[in-house]
């Protein structure tokens, strides 16, 4: 029988170079990098759909709904299959997200999240979260310009990006109160993109083994 891939999910605020580290670590290790919400056609269509600041702001559940939606749709279509078929996965976002910024960030029922999320996942669950974390203030400078004339698109800031800073603040919060709660990794994503690469690197190899920290199977 082929044995099942592991997935290992990069989660963290605004800024806090979670997309650069999944790329980093998914080379590393000879892994299939995916994103949410994304990674299928439908997926990328809801992001920009989720992420474009000129369109009208969302009601919270909408919101939520459109971000599992594209989970099941990934789950279905890629994550399952690539686990199934003993690839291992790096994706940057998953169900911590939702539960941080939907949950916390937006004040809907952390319950409610939670089992809307198991129901997306369809029982793909996370092998190790890696938690990358920086205060909201750090991240936001970081992160990009606000939208105003003459900006590039390529440069303004997204839906969640634009939130003030209370909003990020309660997402932090949630992703240190679930990253206590599930046994999350975390790592101080304030050195270097280098520095931090080798932290994340190394949570990978204390939870998951030398071997598969090395790009190797056992």
């Amino acid at each position: 029988m082929v044995p099942l891939g592991r997935l290992v999910v990069l989660e963290g605020g605004e800024g806090a170079g979670k997309s650069t580290q999944a790329v980093l670590l998914a080379a590393r290790l000879g892994a299939l990098l995916t994103r949410e919400p994304g990674g299928t056609a439908l997926g990328e269509r809801l992001r920009a759909l989720l992420l474009e600041p000129s369109r009208p702001r969302l009601a919270p559940r909408a919101e939520l709904m459109l971000m599992l939606a594209a989970r099941a749709e990934h789950v279905e279509a890629v994550l399952g299959p690539a686990l199934g078929a003993g690839r291992d996965v790096v994706c940057d976002r998953f169900s911590g997200s939702t539960l941080a910024y939907q949950g916390y960030g937006r004040g809907l029922p952390l319950e409610e999240v939670a089992a809307a999320c198991r129901v997306a996942a369809a029982g793909v669950e996370p092998d190790l979260t890696v938690l990358l974390d920086l205060p909201p203030e750090s991240g936001l400078r970081r992160s990009k310009v606000p939208a105003g004339e003459g900006v590039p698109r390529a440069l303004r800031a997204d839906r969640f990006e634009a939130e003030d800073l209370a909003f990020h603040e309660r997402v932090r919060a949630g992703y240190l109160e679930l990253a206590r709660a599930g046994g999350w990794a975390v790592v101080d994503a304030s050195p270097s993109v280098e520095e931090v690469a080798e932290q994340v690197a190394e949570a990978v190899e204390r939870a998951l083994g030398t071997s598969w920290a090395g790009g190797r199977r056992p």
